[in-house]
């Protein structure tokens, strides 16, 4: 487990687990503090800490990864680890603007409104396989549509589209993908249960998913631990259902 902060300055800052490289010191080391990734010269503006690996966005639209690699989910066409942050050849010629780092595999936005995986197999990645994908492979279930954010996380994948509709993929246990089951879904499903809402947000936890609306947030999937905010139900929901809390003034 670690964490990365981005400062007013573009500096990259990490802390916590380091033994997959994922702090990107060029060592495996814990790090009990935050300590700057000296190996950036680049003005980053986004970061994102996957389970054992990282991410960065620099601002000329590069994509940036290290950390653990046996799942390919670096992007280098292979599955080593990456101590210090490496450039991701293979999107050279694509502007990335925004990206997700997920439990073994990676997502990327570029300016067009085109999503981008590779990684880990299980269906995670969206192309209708379960293959796993050494370098970045774009979505082509979304030819045509315009996505505007994505979040990737454990074994399930999250699309934001330009119309305010949800897309979701991977694995479906729990029914984090918000279809009403627990199916995997190795191609991205529009969440029906949002047809008459815009969204605006997405985000994909290990087990669970959440949305916003402009007047709500939704939960679903795995309701053990309480993650889905709708107080004592702890029942696994298998669509998206509204948290109350924010709903009683």
């Amino acid at each position: 487990m670690h964490s990365l902060a981005l400062t007013a300055d573009s500096a990259v800052w990490s802390w916590g687990g380091g033994g997959s490289g994922q702090l990107g010191h060029g060592d495996t080391k814990t790090q009990w503090q935050p300590k700057k990734i000296e190996a950036f010269q680049q003005c980053v503006i986004a970061v994102s800490a996957g389970l054992y690996h990282s991410l960065a966005l620099a601002a000329d639209g590069a994509v940036w990864s290290w950390g653990w690699g046996s799942s390919g989910q670096l992007g280098h066409g292979d599955q080593q680890n990456q101590q210090q942050p490496k450039k991701i050849e293979a999107l050279a010629g694509q502007r990335v603007v925004a990206v997700s780092a997920g439990g073994d595999h990676s997502l990327a936005l570029t300016a067009d409104g085109a999503v981008w995986s590779w990684g880990g197999c299980g269906g995670m990645l969206g192309h209708g396989d379960t293959q796993t994908q050494l370098l970045p492979k774009k979505i082509e279930a979304f030819a045509g549509r315009r996505v505007v954010a994505v979040s990737a996380r454990g074994n399930h994948s999250l699309a934001l589209a330009a119309d305010g509709a949800v897309w979701s993929w991977g694995c479906g246990a729990y029914g984090r993908l918000g279809h009403g089951d627990g199916a995997e879904q190795p191609l991205p499903k529009k969440v029906e249960a949002f047809a008459d809402q815009r969204v605006v947000a997405v985000s994909a936890g290990s087990w669970h998913s959440l949305a916003t609306t402009a007047d709500a947030v939704f939960a679903w999937g795995k309701g053990e631990t309480g993650c889905l905010g709708h107080g004592e139900d702890l029942a696994n929901q298998l669509l998206p259902k509204k948290i109350e809390v924010w709903s009683r003034d």
